[in-house]
């Protein structure tokens, strides 16, 4: 799987032509939220015995530069594992874009307050502070991207840090309709953290409103999660 991706990723990027027109495409991986701009993402997940819901919110301070914050709640119907999983606060800031047919490259970084202490680590339980890029190429019918993030959580018993890399890939199939496949790679100091997860979604574009519905699936958890998102573009 990992060797298709990478392959999919290095042929995909020596094509010239360039996309145009992205401006309200917010579920484009390589979307930068314009300057003056909110972004807002409503997240309704459905997991084994339990559902989240999350609120995203990015606002394009300058152009290149975009601030945001996201909170998740969590509620466990066969558990004990309820409450807000996650508050978290982050930047973005756009080095190269891909004009001229060179590729895009972002720098993100931020930290993620812990939640309940009911759920779960490293996502959840404990702060985490992240630093990553993202990179890609924009084309008129579809988007190749990867990002990189290293992650780390400073506590005494639960210390440790982890790197994920994403790889994405998007179609822009008409007007209205597109898809994209994902994968996240992740690996961790402590090994029982490791993790491949796989994805996909599809795309049903209204003017500035996009409905997104999405799944994933852990190999190493073996768990599956279906979800809709909604992105408003104000």
């Amino acid at each position: 799987m990992r060797r298709l991706l990478f392959a999919f990723l290095g042929v995909a990027l020596c094509f010239n032509a360039h996309a145009a027109g992205l401006a309200d495409d917010t579920s484009d991986p390589l979307f930068l939220t314009a300057r003056g701009r909110v972004l807002s993402r409503t997240l309704f997940d459905y997991f084994e015995h339990g559902l989240r819901v999350g609120q995203y919110i990015d606002y394009g301070i300058v152009d290149g530069l975009v601030v945001g914050g996201n909170f998740h709640y969590q509620r466990d119907f066969d558990g004990d594992e309820n409450g807000f999983s996650s508050v978290d606060l982050n930047a973005l800031y756009r080095i190269a874009n891909s004009k001229d047919n060179h590729l895009t490259y972002d720098v993100l970084g931020g930290v993620k307050f812990g939640g309940t202490h009911r759920l779960r680590t490293p996502d959840y339980v404990d702060s985490v502070y992240y630093l990553g890029f993202r990179f890609g190429r924009q084309y008129e019918y579809f988007t190749v991207a990867a990002g990189v993030k290293s992650s780390w959580i400073f506590n005494d018993e639960r210390g440790m840090a982890y790197i994920d890399f994403s790889p994405d890939v998007y179609l822009r199939l008409t007007k209205y309709w597109r898809i994209g496949v994902g994968a996240n790679l992740r690996k961790a100091t402590d090994k029982k953290y490791d993790e491949e997860t796989v994805g996909g979604r599809i795309v049903r574009q209204y003017g500035r409103t996009q409905y997104v519905g999405h799944f994933d699936y852990s190999f190493e958890s073996e768990k599956f999660v279906a979800g809709l998102k909604i992105n408003i573009l104000f």
